[in-house]
């Protein structure tokens, strides 16, 4: 089933939809590539897409991430390990969260996930980096992108009231021309007032901000 095939709204909001089942899940199933840009990343929401991400399976399939500098304790020492060549990384063991971790190791050891670090560099913009860009790619060129919401969460019980405005090559190509350009800018580090790192080279340098104290939703 290709992206163009789903039965897509030009809007989601809380109050009238499901967002993740009517939405996220559904282009997570049927893309062959996904691009996302968040304020916060954790663990758990990195392997939970790579869950609902289904064609990550055939080996084939790609995301792009790029968040923020801040993270939760926690999360920045699994990222770590997942991403360094440093550690003999293995995260098997009896609980859930070991066999989605174990599978989320598996596909970044196989290049499948790229992690970057966006950081302001310019006094005309605030603490942290907070763009809301999402872009999924099919086989057939075709392509979804989306603007809304902060947070790359996919709890179906406890959400934050959001709203995401879509669009489709098939009905706006200009649109998602500027959403395409845009995240590949940044992916290249070619966006004002913005640096952007790979994730290990932000860590070795000391360039993230991490506590236990922040509270992340996912």
């Amino acid at each position: 089933m290709s992206l163009r095939e789903i039965e897509l709204k030009e809007e989601y909001r809380s109050d009238r939809n499901d967002i993740v089942a009517e939405f996220f899940f559904p282009c997570l199933s049927n893309c062959s590539e996904y691009n996302r840009c968040v304020d916060f990343l954790s663990i758990q929401t990195l392997a939970t897409i790579s869950m609902a991400f289904d064609n990550f399976a055939s080996g084939k399939a790609k995301l792009k991430m790029i968040t923020g500098h801040r993270f939760k304790t926690t999360d920045l020492n699994l990222f770590t390990k997942l991403f360094s060549q440093k550690y003999t990384k293995s995260f098997e063991g009896k609980l859930i969260k070991d066999t989605k971790i174990q599978k989320l190791q598996n596909i970044v050891d196989n290049g499948q996930i790229g992690l970057k670090i966006a950081i302001p560099n310019s006094e005309q913009v605030a603490d942290s980096f907070s763009e809301r860009i999402g872009i999924f790619k099919d086989s057939q060129e075709n392509t979804v992108a989306f603007t809304g919401t902060s947070r790359e969460s996919f709890s179906t019980q406890t959400r934050d009231f959001e709203s995401v405005d879509v669009f489709t090559s098939w009905n706006d190509k200009s649109r998602i021309e500027r959403k395409v350009k845009d995240f590949d800018d940044l992916w290249e580090n070619k966006t004002k007032h913005l640096e952007v790192y790979d994730f290990m080279y932000a860590e070795e340098n000391n360039l993230l901000k991490y506590s236990s104290e922040w509270v992340l939703q996912d």
